[in-house]
């Protein structure tokens, strides 16, 4: 979808700046909020692209003012009520007022965190031939979709060479909206910088995206 979060490109932010020796949690609750987003997904309550896209749909002004995890926070907070699990009148009072929805996976002990802590694997038999081969130009698709998309608004509408292919994967667009997994080609596809970025850009600067087929057109 269309948003702050897709910054690449965009002026005004800055640089990233790497923290140095940075710890993995900047605060107890960080862990916490991973280990929730975790749990629940591996109890069948979302998939990694409806948690993504509930991110994203976070206000621009909520999203550019939080860190990281409040922004996991917030997305599955949403994401709970939206599904059933939480009612607003829960997170206003701290605590459950109704019995639980049943969790498709149910529950889990430690002997499992390992196990669930481990991503899962997205590549999937391909339902049809690859429609582009190494080499190929390709231009990514203008596209403006209200929903969730892995492909960078800087890149749409540009042309760039199929580097690799990454065979079939689960496709974000159909999964973020639980609508089945539709598996989809999977390529790396790179652009030149001035293609990319006018005139004023690094000649010198290449940019590589990886790019479901659906997002590609012949050039």
């Amino acid at each position: 979808m269309n948003g702050v979060h897709d910054m690449g490109g965009m002026d005004g932010f800055g640089k990233v700046e790497p923290e140095p020796n940075e710890p993995v949690f900047h605060e107890v609750w960080e862990s916490r909020v991973l280990a929730m987003v975790r749990a629940m997904g591996a109890a069948g309550a979302f998939n990694i692209d409806t948690s993504r896209f509930y991110r994203e749909t976070l206000p621009p002004h909520v999203y550019l003012s939080s860190s990281y995890y409040k922004k996991w926070f917030l997305g599955l907070e949403e994401m709970l009520i939206e599904k059933g699990y939480l009612t607003r009148e829960e997170v206003a009072a701290g605590h459950a007022t109704t019995p639980g929805k049943a969790l498709k996976h149910g529950k889990f002990d430690l002997a499992n965190v390992e196990r669930i802590m481990v991503r899962g694997k997205f590549a999937r038999p391909a339902p049809a031939a690859a429609k582009f081969e190494i080499g190929d130009r390709v231009r990514a698709k203008n596209i403006h979709p209200t929903t969730h998309t892995r492909l960078p608004r800087y890149v749409r509408g540009h042309v760039g060479v199929v580097e690799l292919n990454h065979g079939c994967h689960v496709f974000p667009d159909s999964a973020a909206m639980e609508l089945g997994e539709n598996p989809q080609w999977l390529y790396t596809v790179v652009f030149e910088g001035r293609d990319l970025w006018g005139a004023d850009g690094d000649p010198n600067l290449k940019v590589s995206i990886d790019a479901f087929e659906p997002y590609l057109d012949p050039a």
